[in-house]
């Protein structure tokens, strides 16, 4: 098996080379990350200027002001022959839970994978300041090792939120839905060294839907989030209602 492993934290990532470490146990690997934190990028693709990409001292690639769907799509339409098996996205420092999901380079990267073809995993540990990487790792090793038993259905994304627990401390892996959070907190204004003003994206807020089945609920209690999603966003069952709708619009 050959992974595709990136993420949206940069190439220097402890929680990238502590999982590339497991993975390479695993399987073949190639290693293509950005050249910098890109949290935050979503599903942003470079399409205004040229791709550079650089090989680092321990063998990863990374793409210089890359996001990271530019570097799982370099990965899989350009730079690795033959194609790789599945594609990997983390550690990433700090949950992607509920609709974190929108947001993230992380969740990104797999939908990416996924997006083209490969069965793909997001993997985030809920910490800021983590010290249990290697209980992520060993988690998605052992999620990889049952997929290549048996296969998903080809259009589910895996996304994994590990609590910052070491491994023993873990009650085990639960599949969960998305929960929600309140609306994030308000912009942040400050004013730069000439008095202007200048702005910073609040702080997300707390959950507001995070009751028993969600990924919040299941990380506060210990276990291991396993939420399957889907890159296809419509919403199939409201055909009906806005087909009605429509009808109201005379032209």
């Amino acid at each position: 098996m050959h992974l595709l492993l990136s993420n949206d934290d940069g190439y220097r990532a402890p929680g990238l080379e502590c999982l590339a470490r497991h993975l390479s146990e695993l399987a073949e690997l190639t290693v293509i990350a950005p050249s910098r934190d890109r949290s935050g990028a979503s599903n942003s693709l470079t399409l205004d200027q040229d791709l550079h990409v650089h090989t680092a001292p321990n063998g990863f690639h990374y793409v210089e002001e890359g996001t990271p769907t530019d570097c799982v799509h370099l990965g899989i339409t350009g730079l690795m022959e033959p194609e790789p098996d599945m594609v990997v996205s983390g550690i990433n420092n700090g949950a992607n839970l509920g609709d974190d999901v929108l947001y993230s380079g992380t969740v990104a990267a797999a939908m990416e994978g996924r997006t083209l073809g490969l069965p793909a995993i997001a993997v985030s540990i809920t910490s800021r300041t983590p010290q249990h990487y290697e209980t992520a790792a060993l988690i998605t090793c052992s999620l990889i090792r049952r997929l290549s038993e048996q296969a998903l259905p080809p259009e589910i994304i895996i996304n994994v939120n590990v609590p910052d627990l070491p491994l023993e401390d873990l009650r085990g892996l639960c599949m969960t839905r998305l929960g929600h959070r309140h609306r994030a907190e308000p912009a942040i204004r400050q004013e730069d060294v000439n008095g202007r003003s200048v702005w910073r994206v609040g702080p997300p807020g707390p959950d507001k839907d995070g009751g028993e089945g969600t990924d919040f609920h299941a990380v506060r209690e210990g276990f291991v989030s396993v939420t399957p999603m889907q890159v296809d966003l419509t919403r199939h069952h409201d055909f009906s209602t806005l087909s009605e709708w429509l009808q109201k619009i005379s032209l």
